[in-house]
């Protein structure tokens, strides 16, 4: 019944499964979605290489959690990718983020949290009770900071 065949005719909605059906279940679940910028920056009262102007290939990682809606989707990964392209990623990409950003020494950990607020923002008008959990924001492949829903409004 498991093994390789090839399909020789798709499922068919209201046939072969009902619409009530797709959601399987109506708990909340948490999706999450990766993207990459290259800017630059410098910190201020910091001495180490850092201090002088230099740039990174960062990483982003956002999860969102939500309740599924009648065909079983939290947030399409379409939605997020506009919400990043449109509102976050212009203030980050191929950016001096020194001059871009809010006021702010330009650390990963000042950083994340910026991303972090941007993106709830977004969503908070969205079905399915939508929220930011959390934001991994990658400096380098092996260094980077975290901002979690549970630091930021229960701390």
């Amino acid at each position: 019944m498991f093994g390789f065949r090839i399909v020789e005719e798709l499922q068919k909605l209201d046939k072969d499964i009902r619409r009530e059906q797709l959601a399987y279940h109506q708990k909340r679940v948490m999706v999450s979605k990766k993207f990459t910028f290259d800017a630059a920056h410098h910190l201020h009262c910091y001495e180490g290489k850092c201090k002088n102007l230099h740039g990174h290939t960062y990483q982003v990682i956002f999860g969102i959690s939500g309740f599924v809606d009648e065909v079983g989707l939290v947030i399409d990964f379409s939605d997020i990718k506009k919400i990043w392209k449109d509102k976050i990623e212009v203030f980050l990409d191929h950016r001096y983020l020194n001059e871009t950003l809010p006021k702010m020494n330009t650390t990963a950990e000042n950083m994340v949290v910026w991303i972090f607020e941007q993106m709830e923002d977004a969503i908070r008008d969205l079905p399915n009770d939508c929220r930011v959990e959390f934001v991994q924001l990658f400096e380098t492949p092996t260094s980077y900071a975290e901002a979690r829903r549970e630091w930021i409004y229960h701390a």
